[in-house]
């Protein structure tokens, strides 16, 4: 490599590393909470003859996070964009990966939880402990499509216009504080279905968990949880 092209600052988000996929997992996030906060008010609208109906879906107990999201928008961005697949294709593929990866998310929520966030068993034929079913999969594949098609060229033009040194700055910082937000939340929820059981805490962080996340906190911080043990 020549010294000039050294010289040439690298562009934020470039290619498929860490900063392109770190920028779509939290605009994943994002997108995802408000998709599902739209599509459950639609489902209250026009089911119950125009109740309004607002419902928090946020994964994170701060900010409007849907990590399953996120983790579906990295996972289809690694494996289908920068590819010349035909819509169909997309359709197909995209199908079975959000459906296969919601599936495992929902059982490792169950697992280390004891929680579960969906449940579609008043949808026709589903499966794997209703966390799927034939009408979600063809959603996941319209989701999935569109996304590659429309949102993920957008990401990428916005991506370029990031000024590198201080979108990196950015990116890290926003990253750092949604781990913690991640960890937090995981802990908390745990907790929760801990105190569901009966189990006294073992450690001071238990402790705090208890006073800073308490039931009813945790009650208006995931409506739709519910405790499957």
């Amino acid at each position: 490599m020549s010294e000039k092209a050294k010289d040439i600052p690298r562009k934020f988000g470039e290619g498929l590393g860490y900063e392109k996929l770190a920028t779509i997992f939290i605009i994943g996030c994002i997108f995802g909470d408000v998709y599902e906060i739209i599509l459950n008010f639609c489902f209250h609208f026009f089911g119950n003859g125009g109740e309004i109906f607002l419902e928090r879906r946020s994964a994170t107990i701060y900010g409007p996070f849907s990590v399953i999201y996120g983790v579906g928008a990295v996972i289809l961005a690694k494996f289908l964009a920068e590819r010349d697949l035909k819509w169909w294709q997309l359709f197909i593929r995209g199908a079975l990966i959000c459906g296969i990866s919601e599936i495992v998310i929902g059982y490792l929520q169950i697992w280390f939880t004891g929680t579960s966030s969906w449940n579609y068993s008043d949808h026709w034929l589903s499966f794997a402990n209703n966390l799927s079913s034939p009408l979600i999969i063809l959603l996941w594949g319209i989701v999935a499509t569109l996304y590659i098609k429309l949102l993920y060229p957008l990401i990428c033009k916005l991506t370029d216009l990031v000024p590198p040194r201080p979108g990196r700055i950015a990116l890290n910082i926003i990253m750092i504080l949604l781990v913690i937000d991640m960890l937090i939340s995981f802990s908390a929820v745990v907790r929760w279905n801990a105190r569901h059981e009966g189990k006294p805490p073992l450690t001071p962080y238990g402790q705090f968990l208890d006073t800073a996340y308490p039931n009813d906190f945790m009650k208006k911080a995931y409506p739709n949880m519910e405790f499957v043990k």
